[in-house]
């Protein structure tokens, strides 16, 4: 069933219960979200009590177990949640889909005794989580990370350093891939450390091109011990959950990127409605018109593009392969689309008085977290064609 927003996207919703949702969300959004972001996003402050308001409403676990909280949607009415959140500042919708991925390895491969005793928290309890896997020299090639963690009786020690982490610094608990064999992807493994352990500390925040309000920072294990019932799975198979993760994780990405995208292009008409050059509004001019009607297809392309990945992952279907794809496009998407957003406002839309600029400045980041944009294309061929020769 069909359900219009304000702004005039046609969202297809399966239940009631995910139209009220959604419509809560953008009330949220409406006067929580929106209102506070351009000023909080240039001072760099990031809106934990926003959080916390999520928390306490239940969307913070959107696609997992009633039983332990969560709130038993399926990714198809979840994406739809974090596109809303991410058209009124990118900040929260990313976080909340970092959020989201720092769960699923608990979630998806914990006991059923440390689902019970982590997961509600977790997911409706106020705390925030951060997912680290990247490593100074390991980014693309994720599976040559060189933290390392070492059996002591019945605990592991941890020592080594995480980059490019969001909510570095800030987060309640990791999700943290650690070597605990032999070189490769088979000698790694994922454990759930708290994130006031001793001998965890975060490096200054990095200093940023957009996502300001988005603190992203190295995380330093030195010593780090958590018992042997914080490890998630087996060892050796932490880099099987950590791709599993990113399957999903790459939804996330791109339902944040049409958010953004959406965002843009809704300024952008706003601005062409009302700008008069040469005696009438400039949306009268074809040239401009054109570029807007681009503009609004590559977003309600990329739309389509991550809720047919959604569904088919709801259905149980294999889906790596469409939320590549899906990543790849929205992404690429939406820095096209803030790119024309700032054209179609000229000289206004190059200064902070108007928020594309930031959109701008956020959309390039897109391309490049949970497996840049070439990383994308690189799994997509494979699906094709198989992997490479040696």
């Amino acid at each position: 069933m069909a359900d219009s927003t304000a702004d005039g996207v046609e969202r297809r919703l399966p239940t009631d219960e995910a139209r009220e949702l959604l419509s809560l969300v953008r009330d949220i959004a409406r006067r929580e979200i929106a209102p506070g972001a351009a000023e909080e996003e240039a001072d760099g402050r990031f809106p934990r009590e926003l959080f916390a308001l999520l928390s306490r409403s239940g969307l913070l676990g959107l696609p997992y177990d009633p039983e332990y909280g969560g709130g038993g949607q399926p990714y198809e009415v979840y994406l739809q949640v974090l596109e809303e959140l991410a058209a009124a500042r990118l900040t929260v919708g990313l976080g909340v889909s970092v959020h989201t991925l720092s769960c699923h390895a608990l979630a998806g491969f914990g006991t059923e005794a440390q689902r019970a005793a982590h997961l509600p928290a977790m997911l409706g309890g106020g705390l925030l989580g951060a997912y680290c896997l990247s490593e100074p020299s390991a980014g693309s090639d994720a599976a040559a990370l060189r933290t390392r963690a070492v059996r002591e009786g019945e605990d592991w020690v941890i020592d080594g350093t995480k980059a490019w982490i969001t909510h570095g610094g800030i987060a309640d608990f990791c999700t943290v891939m650690a070597r605990t064999g032999g070189p490769g992807a088979r000698g790694i493994t994922a454990f759930l450390v708290p994130g006031d352990a001793p001998g965890l500390s975060a490096a200054p925040p990095e200093r940023k091109m957009g996502m300001k309000g988005s603190p992203t920072a190295q995380l330093h294990f030195d010593g780090v011990r958590v018992a042997d019932d914080r490890r998630l799975g087996a060892e050796g198979q932490g880099f099987a959950i950590a791709l599993d993760a990113l399957d999903s994780g790459r939804l996330g990405i791109a339902a944040c990127a049409v958010g953004l995208a959406q965002a843009a292009l809704d300024e952008a008409v706003a601005y062409a409605r009302e700008r008069r050059q040469f005696g009438r509004p400039i949306a009268d001019f074809q040239g401009l018109r054109f570029l807007l009607a681009d503009m609004a297809t590559k977003v309600e392309a990329g739309r389509a593009l991550y809720l047919e990945a959604a569904r088919l992952r709801d259905e149980g279907r294999a889906f790596g392969r469409c939320a590549a794809m899906a990543k790849l496009f929205c992404t690429d998407a939406a820095m096209q689309v803030t790119t024309d957003a700032v054209q179609v406002l000229g000289g206004y839309g190059y200064t902070a008085d108007f928020p594309v600029e930031r959109y701008l400045r956020e959309a390039k980041m897109l391309q490049i977290v949970e497996g840049t944009n070439q990383i994308q294309r690189v799994v997509i061929a494979r699906h094709l064609v198989g992997p490479e020769s040696r």
